[in-house]
């Protein structure tokens, strides 16, 4: 089915002009593709004549607006937000389309000794040894964020780590990688794209175990979009080679 939608794509592109009806994309967008689709977006507007209007943002926080009601074109989600609002039929039946993986990565300050991470047991341990460590503030809504929780939770470490935790803000403006690079924590955990965002630190690579949790990330159409027509020109967009290519760079997988 996916090669089915890759080549359709391929050919719907391959046949786009620009043209008077071009259309301003309101799109809402998972903070861990923004690396990816701030490249892509002058693409994509140059193919089309279509201009895209972004908004980042953690994707629980952009499940929420658009169940509330918000008008979007277009929305990229973590695959529970999309199936919650799919539920919700706040989503274009059938205009759901997975572009995108990505796995929770960690990260330590430029130079660092990294710890181990090559099991469950040893990352628990670099985890209670260290200092201080940071990740996203389960309230924004970061899949991340909520999943850590959670484990931390099970593995009954959640109050010891308390005390020596920093909370990013989430989205775009609030990456977890930003407390190691400044050395305000010895241990970083966001989505991997969310990491390589972020310069001055080195990224010793995805948790292991029970500790990772992969995202899906769904592009699809709300079902109150004004722009139906430019956003699924621009979901094609999105799954073609080029776009998966880029994908894999930014710490994505397909």
């Amino acid at each position: 089915m996916r090669t089915l939608i890759i080549a359709l794509a391929i050919v719907l592109l391959a046949t786009l002009k620009t043209s008077a009806s071009a259309a301003e994309i309101r799109a809402l967008v998972a903070t861990a593709m923004k690396t990816s689709i701030d490249e892509l977006a002058p693409q994509f507007e140059g193919k089309t004549g279509h201009k895209l209007r972004i908004i980042y943002g953690p994707s629980g926080t952009l499940t929420k607006r658009i169940s509330d009601g918000e008008v979007a074109d277009f929305a990229i989600l973590g695959a529970e937000g999309y199936q919650e609002l799919t539920t919700q039929s706040k989503i274009l039946a059938g205009s759901g389309v997975t572009i995108a993986v990505a796995k929770i990565g960690v990260a330590v300050p430029k130079g660092a000794a990294k710890p181990d991470i090559s099991s469950t047991e040893a990352f628990k341990i670099a985890l209670l040894a260290a200092k201080s460590i940071a990740y996203v503030n389960p309230a924004s809504g970061g899949s991340s964020a909520v999943y850590l929780t959670r484990v931390f939770e099970t593995m009954g470490i959640a109050e010891v780590l308390k005390a020596k935790t920093k909370l990013a803000a989430g989205g775009p403006n609030g990456y977890a990688g930003v407390f190691a690079a400044n050395g305000e924590a010895e241990i970083a955990m966001q989505m991997m794209p969310e990491l390589m965002a972020v310069s001055g630190i080195d990224i010793v690579g995805p948790l292991p175990g029970e500790f990772q949790n992969v995202t899906t990330y769904v592009a699809s159409i709300p079902s109150n979009a004004q722009e139906m027509e430019g956003a699924q020109t621009l979901i094609s967009f999105l799954v073609t080679p080029t776009s998966a290519q880029l994908f894999k760079m930014k710490g994505m997988y397909d």
